[in-house]
């Protein structure tokens, strides 16, 4: 014998607003926790997550008084969201169709001069054949950058550069040895080695 199907989702929300527009009434969370199960088939433990759902779906409204909540849906409510469902889905065509006429306008005045012609494919083909020519110069050029003055100029000033940074550091480092030396009594094999400082370590000339 197969198992008996369960109910969807949308088959819950169905029956539970059936609930409420065939009885007319306000119910608190735990009644419909009784009702539900016995009149329209739905699990007491998937209540509230539908009723919830209704509640976000605006299809069902719910208020608070003194300590109990109390949720009720009139049908007039659900014919309601569907109407403002419907309206706002007719906005939204109505913008989608306003921005489709706008681009193929745009697209109609973009065309103009565009048309495909014989001069117009010649000069695509031409201004195509130019910048490859141009790409193929600047490969070239770049193989005789090394010998360019200002090139060279500019790699001869950064060499220096790093290398005045270097010797900064380095500078730094006797002076931070020194520190440790007089103030911990260490010698430079054990700062060296304590400190990765290669023992060899000298000014950049």
């Amino acid at each position: 014998m197969s198992k008996k199907r369960g109910l969807s989702a949308d088959e819950k929300r169905s029956r539970m607003l059936e609930i409420f527009h065939q009885s007319r009434d306000f119910y608190q969370l735990k009644e419909l926790e009784k009702i539900a199960p016995k009149e329209k088939g739905i699990t007491m433990q998937s209540v509230k997550e539908v009723v919830q759902s209704l509640v976000d779906d605006h299809l069902v409204d719910s208020e608070k008084i003194g300590t109990s909540i109390y949720f009720w849906s009139f049908p007039s409510k659900e014919k309601n969201a569907k109407k403002r469902k419907l309206i706002d889905l007719q906005n939204d065509l109505d913008e989608t169709v306003r921005k489709l006429k706008k681009t193929a306008d745009s697209i109609t005045l973009e065309s103009v001069g565009r048309e495909p012609s014989e001069e117009r494919t010649q000069l695509l083909a031409m201004l195509d054949q130019l910048t490859k020519e141009e790409n193929d110069i600047m490969k070239e050029l770049q193989k005789y950058r090394d010998s360019d003055p200002e090139y060279i100029e500019k790699i001869r000033k950064e060499i220096e550069d790093l290398k005045q940074a270097v010797n900064r550091w380095t500078e730094n480092i006797y002076i931070l040895k020194s520190y440790i030396k007089n103030t911990f009594q260490m010698d430079n094999e054990a700062i060296e080695q304590n400190f990765n400082i290669p023992p060899d370590m000298d000014y950049i000339e």
